[in-house]
């Protein structure tokens, strides 16, 4: 299975990340992560269903918010805290405070 492409820090846009954050779904998914070092997409994925989570997942890939690595047939997500806090200071740590 390939990995996935991931934007580099220099690239990402206010706008990209705040589409990211904008389905409830998503925002949650960045909010469970932030507490939290990696997750398989299986524990993020609760009630929801699979193909509709596999949209969210690539949503928040292409916008920069989280990094998923594929090892065998699971896929671990984790939040790129780091680059989001160089890129845009203090906007992750507002949008999760809400």
């Amino acid at each position: 299975m390939p990995d996935y492409e991931h934007p580099a820090p220099a690239d990402l846009t206010l706008l990209a990340v705040l589409r990211g954050l904008a389905d409830p779904a998503r925002l949650e998914i960045v909010r469970h992560l932030a507490t939290i070092e990696e997750a398989s997409c299986a524990t993020l994925l609760g009630e929801r269903p699979r193909s509709s989570m596999s949209h969210h997942f690539q949503v928040l890939r292409e916008s920069g918010l989280i990094y998923t690595r594929v090892q065998g047939v699971q896929h671990f997500n984790s939040l790129r805290r780091a680059e989001l806090n160089a890129r845009f200071p203090g906007l992750l740590d507002a949008i999760l405070a809400d």
